[in-house]
């Protein structure tokens, strides 16, 4: 059974930057869209950014356009989310989730979840 491994988050002061990596291990998601989707306590899980199988197609929150960029390499099984001139607010455990393309959906009804990064942005 495939798994997502998400590192990188750490803890920066607003106006910092913080590069997340989304390995997959156990099986390949090359012919899934990718999303990075983020929660904090007592909060669902929100869609930051999705990247299309090919790479070429990207979808971001109006929350993080324009700082947020996101891509991928299939031959290492990765997902990457570069963030630029972080805020409080981008504060959150950050996850990675194979989704149907064109939503926010997870694409496998079974996907099990990983640990997240965990990002805190302080003033």
């Amino acid at each position: 059974q495939g798994q997502l491994v998400e590192s990188g988050g750490g803890s920066v002061q607003a106006g910092g930057s913080l590069r997340l990596s989304c390995v997959a291990s156990g099986r390949t998601y090359r012919a899934n869209c990718i999303a990075w989707v983020r929660q904090t306590p007592g909060n669902e899980r929100e869609g930051v950014a999705r990247i299309n199988p090919g790479g070429g197609s990207t979808t971001y929150a109006d929350s993080v356009k324009g700082r947020f960029t996101i891509c991928r390499d299939n031959a290492i099984n990765a997902v990457y989310l570069q963030m630029n001139s972080l805020k409080p607010e981008d504060t959150a455990m950050y996850y990675c989730a194979p989704v149907l393309c064109g939503t926010w959906s997870l694409a496998h009804l079974g996907f099990r979840w990983g640990q997240g990064t965990q990002v805190t942005v302080s003033t």
